[in-house]
C-alpha cells in the first residue's frame, strides 16, 4: 500500500488517500481498512469521480482511541475530514459496518450527502442478526483467548461465503497486505467495531428518514443477513435502487470491481452532486 497522507480532526489523525477527478466520492470500509483498493482502481469510477478512502479511527495508521467508538462517532469524523479538505457534498459509499456509517451520514447530514451507495448495509438488528452472531460466536471466542489471527481466520470465511484459504488467496491477489493489517486491528474491530453495530439503531422510521437517493448493492451469492437486510431497505428507504451483482458474496467489490464500479458510477451520474 502507498503511503497515505495524515489530517488531525476531532482531536485524533487519520489517514486518507485520494485519487481521480470529479465529483467526490466518500469510500468508507469495515474490518479490512483498505478494502476499497481493488474499486479506487477501476477506470469507470475514478476516470469521472475523486475518490476519497481513508482509514477510520482504530484503523491502520489512524488513531486508536479507546472504546466505545460509535456509528455516530464514525459519522462526525468523516464530516471533519471533509471539512478539512475542503469539500463541501459528496457521494458517500460504505461496505459492511463502513455502509452503516454511510447511512448514518446520509440521516445525520443531507445538506452534505448528494447520494448513499450501501455495499451490503450490516444491520445487526434484522431477525437474521441472532444467527449471525451464533454463527462468528467461535470468533470472538478467538480473540477473547489473545488469538486475533484465529479469530480472523473464523470471522472472514462466515462473512465471504468461502473457505478461509479461498478467501486468504482472494484478499492476498486484490488487496496485499490486508489479512496482517486486519490481524493488527483486531482490537478495534472485535472489541469496538462490532460491538458497536450491535448497538446501532437504524429502525424502519431511520431508514425512511433518509431522503436522498440510494444504492443497495447486493451480492447474488450472500449470506441470508445481507438479503434480509436488503429487503429491509426496499421495504423502507423512500429513494432505493438495488443492484445485484451475479456471483458474489459479501466480498463484493473485491471478487468483482469491475461491475460493482460501474454501477456505482451509473447511479452517480443519475444523481450529480450540482443538480
Amino acid at each position: 500500500m502507498d503511503t497515505m497522507d495524515t489530517v488531525t480532526v476531532n482531536g485524533i489523525r487519520l489517514e486518507y488517500e485520494i485519487r481521480g477527478s470529479g465529483e467526490p466520492v466518500l469510500l468508507i470500509s469495515p474490518v479490512l481498512a483498505d478494502g476499497f483498493l481493488p474499486l479506487v482502481t477501476e477506470p469507470a469510477l475514478n476516470g469521472c469521480h475523486q475518490l476519497i478512502r481513508y482509514h477510520k479511527r482504530g484503523w491502520g495508521g489512524s488513531t486508536h482511541t479507546p472504546g466505545p467508538v460509535s456509528i455516530a462517532d464514525h459519522a462526525a469524523d468523516a464530516i471533519a475530514l471533509l471539512d478539512r479538505l475542503g469539500i463541501d457534498r459528496v457521494h458517500v459509499a460504505g461496505h459492511s459496518s463502513g455502509a452503516a456509517v454511510a447511512a448514518q451520514l446520509g440521516q445525520d447530514h443531507p445538506d452534505r450527502v448528494a447520494t448513499v451507495a450501501l455495499l451490503e448495509l450490516s444491520l445487526l438488528s434484522v431477525p437474521a442478526g441472532a444467527a449471525f452472531f451464533a454463527q462468528v460466536a467461535p470468533a470472538f471466542e478467538a480473540y477473547a483467548d489473545g488469538d486475533a489471527e484465529r479469530a480472523l481466520r473464523l470471522f472472514m470465511p462466515v462473512v465471504s461465503g468461502m473457505d478461509w484459504d479461498r478467501c486468504r488467496t482472494l484478499l492476498d491477489e486484490r488487496v496485499p497486505g490486508s489479512v496482517t493489517q486486519a490481524a493488527k486491528d483486531a482490537d478495534t474491530f472485535f472489541g469496538i467495531e462490532l460491538p458497536s453495530l450491535s448497538e446501532w439503531r437504524f429502525g424502519p422510521d431511520h431508514a425512511a428518514g433518509i431522503r436522498l437517493p440510494v444504492l443497495s448493492l447486493l451480492g447474488s451469492a450472500t449470506r441470508p443477513l445481507w438479503v434480509e437486510v436488503a429487503d429491509f431497505l426496499r421495504s423502507h428507504v423512500p429513494d432505493v435502487e438495488e443492484q445485484v451483482v451475479d456471483g458474489v458474496g459479501h466480498l463484493l467489490h473485491i471478487e468483482r470491481s469491475q461491475p460493482v464500479a460501474a454501477a456505482m458510477a451509473r447511479f452517480f451520474e443519475r444523481h450529480p452532486i450540482a443538480s
